[in-house]
């Protein structure tokens, strides 16, 4: 049984965004991390993104883990895409071909990476955002990436679903901020910094 190819299993899944649906395999797309394209320009180095975006309607293509999540402009319906993207997606990764292009390690944006000179509040409210809150969020199709924290502020960046997501204005204050102001007493309010 030694080299038999295991089939690609791609379904959809609704996200708390309704412009937003998460299409998730059975196959790791990308390693660590997570990358968001809100243009096709942008997409260049991603060939799954390059194509989606090609299709009429798509506003914006987020990878992480073993999902796709794909946000669409309000003028088309998901019930007329869903299965089409979902059938896309299935084909282009039984296809073999490259998801990426040039570096293997794809960064989430520069801007937001982890530096070595974080305070220990820092690396506080990074690791309490890993581990309470990446799981739940990565779950609904999106990501919260930590950017700085300046007096008492947290500001954090919405990828994915969470982006432009009706809900995630409540989310952020009635969960996230909440969250981090009983475990870190330091913290005084949280923000979400737009894109």
């Amino acid at each position: 049984m030694t080299g038999e190819k295991i089939p690609v299993i791609v379904y959809a899944e609704s996200t708390p965004n309704p412009a937003s649906m998460k299409f998730v395999a059975n196959t790791w797309l990308l390693e660590e991390g997570s990358v968001e394209y809100v243009s096709r320009e942008l997409a260049v180095n991603c060939p799954l993104a390059l194509q989606l975006f090609e299709f009429t309607g798509v506003s914006s293509v987020f990878i992480a883990g073993n999902f796709v999540t794909i946000t669409k402009k309000p003028d088309i319906e998901w019930f007329e895409i869903q299965t089409f993207f979902r059938e896309f997606i299935k084909g282009f990764l039984e296809s073999g071909e490259k998801i990426f292009t040039g570096d293997r390690e794809q960064k989430s944006d520069p801007a937001i990476e982890r530096t070595t000179t974080a305070s220990s509040i820092e690396t506080k409210i990074v690791e309490t955002l890993e581990e309470y809150v990446r799981p739940a969020v990565e779950q609904d199709g999106g990501a919260i990436h930590f950017k700085s924290f300046e007096n008492g502020i947290v500001t954090l960046i919405l990828k994915g679903s969470c982006s432009g997501c009706p809900s995630s204005t409540q989310t952020l204050k009635g969960g996230i901020e909440n969250l981090l102001k009983r475990l870190i007493p330091e913290v005084q309010e949280v923000v979400a910094e737009a894109q």
